[in-house]
């Protein structure tokens, strides 16, 4: 019989009196690498913080390190989002930062901080050399923490891990923000320190899995399921449609033909050039995606139409018809645009309600400061109605799963009828259902004719009504196109 080298037994977890582990038993045993997969909100990423001793719970946990091993004998949780602290201790940050930070230099470069892991964790930093390349992170040295994008995080974690090589090491959602060719180097560096010893457990609801992947787990109800293979989740279910809102059925209120109109764009920081003569025009109405590698400036060039890069002023950038610098604020820039992006959720008002965050978006406040007419106050009403948040609507948004955060935001970001929608990667730890289901809410709110720029990485994942497409490729233009094919969804 095997040794269990993680034994957990009768471990129960509540949530504002709700139990989400309920008597749970789980045996990991040596030589067994996990997917714990299944619907968000059913646990999961809890039981990984309570195995890593991060979070408390009622029950046993135990972990039985192996005396003769030369991997350190420690659990590492690898969170799904990443938290930094700048060089007094900051950890929140205003995801605009990364753009006005270019001077100030205060967070440190992605190079002292992997000097100052090393040094923490008694490691030799030729050996994270060949990890950097694997996963094209080589460049990124001189970057500030701030700089750097949610997948150029998420690589940075990532990095760290493979680094270390703990007796036990957990991951929460590995590929988010990563693109296709990192996905699959990752996998590969996983099946490499497995074979060194290195235990796993990922969660994950991907399919592209590393081929070490020998057991399959799933919480439900509050229980432990372990199979030998994945049961597929359930196809999407259609939902029961409802009424859009009747103030969404109206054609946004455009100030110009022109939404984006960039003329031989150039950002640099430093001697690193970021983007290199972008030429790229956004119409009303269209509906385009934006793709390209980790670290392309897909990134960069979004900052630029949201206004928040310093250096628009120094290119010719025209938004709603206006040269950027003609007098507007970044706040007359912001009233046209409704924006999700991994940043903007992770350093959302966590003080907010459900109700609250929704009716941000008419300020496009990071939560609600000030009271809303009675009219304004109905349209919140409407919304959460038509997102099925009714039941939640005076909950805190950080206490919900991570689908229904999702919706609130998308929620907030269309309150307002902008002329242009920017989702960033919105779909960012969801699982395929809560994906497909997500896009086809993007479908029925764009087909009143609001502007779409959509960032995503694999075209399984995407809208519908996505009818343009513009690759960059090390910051620059590599493929402007119409989409004339249908995307399977």
């Amino acid at each position: 019989m095997k040794e269990s080298f993680v034994s957990i037994k009768h471990l129960n977890l509540k949530y504002r009196e709700k139990p989400v582990l309920s008597d749970l038993n789980w045996s990991v045993n040596a030589g067994e690498q996990y997917v714990l997969f299944g619907e968000s909100g059913s646990g999961k990423t809890s039981l990984a913080k309570i195995i890593a001793g991060l979070q408390s719970a009622a029950g046993q946990v135990e972990i039985k390190y192996a005396a003769g091993s030369h991997l350190p004998a420690e659990v590492l949780f690898v969170e799904s989002w990443y938290q930094f602290k700048n060089l007094e201790g900051v950890a929140n940050f205003y995801y605009q930062q990364r753009y006005t930070s270019q001077q100030a230099k205060d967070t440190l470069t992605v190079h002292a901080e992997l000097v100052s892991y090393g040094k923490e964790k008694g490691l030799h930093f030729d050996q994270v050399e060949p990890i950097l390349e694997a996963l094209k992170f080589s460049s990124f040295a001189s970057s500030q923490l701030i700089e750097l994008s949610s997948g150029e995080h998420k690589k940075l974690q990532l990095v760290k891990a493979l680094w270390l090589k703990p007796q036990l090491l957990i991951i929460d959602q590995p590929y988010t923000g990563l693109d296709v060719s990192s996905r699959k180097n990752l996998n590969h560096l996983l099946n490499k320190i497995s074979e060194e010893g290195v235990q796993l457990i990922l969660i994950s609801n991907d399919d592209e899995l590393p081929s070490l992947i020998n057991r399959y787990a799933e919480i439900k109800n509050g229980q432990m399921v372990v199979s030998d293979y994945k049961e597929r989740l359930p196809a999407v279910v259609e939902r029961h449609s409802k009424e859009i809102p009747d103030f969404l059925k109206e054609s946004p209120v455009y100030s110009s033909t022109n939404i984006v109109k960039m003329v031989d764009v150039n950002i640099s920081y430093g001697e690193k050039q970021v983007l290199k003569n972008i030429n790229w025009e956004v119409n009303a109405g269209e509906k385009w995606l934006l793709q390209g590698h980790n670290g392309s400036g897909k990134s960069t060039l979004l900052s630029l139409v949201n206004g928040d890069h310093p250096q628009s002023y120094a290119n010719e950038l025209y938004l709603f018809g206006n040269r950027r610098g003609s007098g507007e604020s970044i706040w007359d820039i912001k009233q046209h645009i409704g924006l999700i992006s991994p940043e903007f959720h992770w350093y959302f008002d966590a003080s907010a309600t459900v109700w609250q965050s929704i009716a941000s978006g008419f300020y496009d406040t990071v939560g609600l400061f000030q009271q809303l007419p009675y009219s304004k106050s109905e349209q919140v009403d409407e919304l959460i109605e038509y997102f099925g948040l009714t039941a939640n609507k005076n909950e805190l948004l950080t206490s919900l799963p991570l689908g229904k955060q999702c919706l609130v935001l998308l929620a907030r970001t269309i309150i307002k009828n902008p002329e242009l929608l920017i989702l960033d990667e919105p779909c960012q730890g969801l699982d395929q259902q809560q994906t497909q289901y997500f896009n086809q809410l993007i479908d029925e709110l764009c087909g009143n004719g609001m502007t779409l720029i959509y960032v995503g990485h694999f075209e399984s994942q995407l809208p519908t009504c996505i009818e343009k497409r513009i690759l960059l490729e090390k910051g620059e233009v590599k493929v402007v196109e119409s989409l004339n094919i249908e995307i399977v969804s």
